[in-house]
């Protein structure tokens, strides 16, 4: 799933690709992932893109006052085209298009969906804050006003664990499953650590390794291509989907705990003093 660096490489993207081109046409191949209708989405045809933005992991093309807002979901992702073919396809199938955007010199996006679970979302609003998503936002943790008291006062009182709490968009905007790990690997800390149990230390470290660990990221995929954003993810990834592999930082294998539909993963001994996290759903499978 895109999350907080990797919208903001594309948010970055098409500011220097799409702004001041008009868009031609919007084809929409998976009528599911309109999520909105009025304004129609034959609205956005002849104006001009003067803006992009990111809120959490939502990308925001701003359309001379019309906002042309995307969520990629799990499987979703852009993929940019200097001359975009004639024909989209047909819908449904095997095809993962769902949403093609024509510039006027040719040019454009493709929105694309792999899998059958489909969560692409696209909105066409007058303000982002009509998208459900955006309106409840928590704050973006590379914000100025993103301190350590203002860490310390999201976390006041939240008897669930800290893993939780930063996946968590209405708490913290754009970290999801990949950079919570990473943060919490960073921070050395467990991720089944209570919120509200995090001294002062714990507090400014944890707000320490949210920063870094997002900013490097958002560096690492600064002129990056669309289509190569994914591979420069997972090659900056030191524990999250490196199940069996070994701690880059301290050399122990790192390990996983599996859920229904996620896993997430840790190191033992630089993040819970050597001792391996209860995995319930594969004791479960073990019995």
């Amino acid at each position: 799933m895109p999350e907080l660096p990797e919208v903001e490489s594309l948010a970055a993207f098409l500011r220097e690709r799409a702004v001041g081109h008009a868009i031609a046409r919007v084809d929409v191949l998976a009528i599911s992932a309109l999520k909105t209708y009025d304004p129609p989405i034959t609205a956005l045809g002849g104006l001009t893109v003067t803006a992009v933005a990111r809120h959490g992991k939502f990308l925001d093309l701003d359309a001379d006052g019309l906002h042309f807002v995307v969520h990629l979901a799990r499987a979703g992702w852009l993929r940019w085209r200097d001359e975009l073919p004639a024909r989209a396809g047909r819908p449904g199938g095997r095809n993962p298009l769902a949403v093609r955007v024509h510039l006027d010199d040719g040019s454009g996006f493709d929105l694309t969906e792999a899998g059958t679970k489909k969560g692409l979302a696209v909105y066409v609003v007058r303000d982002p804050a009509e998208v459900p998503g955006v309106a409840t936002l928590g704050p973006d943790p590379l914000a100025d006003d993103f301190t350590p008291e203002a860490l310390a006062a999201i976390l006041k009182d939240r008897r669930t664990q800290i893993k939780g709490v930063l996946r968590d968009q209405k708490i913290v905007a754009g970290i999801g499953n990949a950079y919570s790990d990473e943060v919490l690997h960073a921070a050395k800390m467990s991720p089944f650590k209570v919120a509200a149990t995090l001294t002062d230390d714990d507090i400014a470290t944890l707000h320490t390794a949210i920063r870094t660990t997002l900013a490097e990221a958002v560096t690492r995929a600064e002129g990056v291509a669309a289509q190569d954003l994914k591979g420069e993810k997972k090659s900056g990834l030191r524990v999250h989907g490196r199940t069996g592999q070994e701690c880059p930082v301290c050399g122990d294998t790192i390990r996983e705990v599996s859920f229904a539909d996620s896993s997430l993963q840790y190191c033992p001994t630089c993040q819970t003093g050597g001792k391996p996290l209860a995995d319930r759903r594969m004791s479960r499978l073990l019995k």
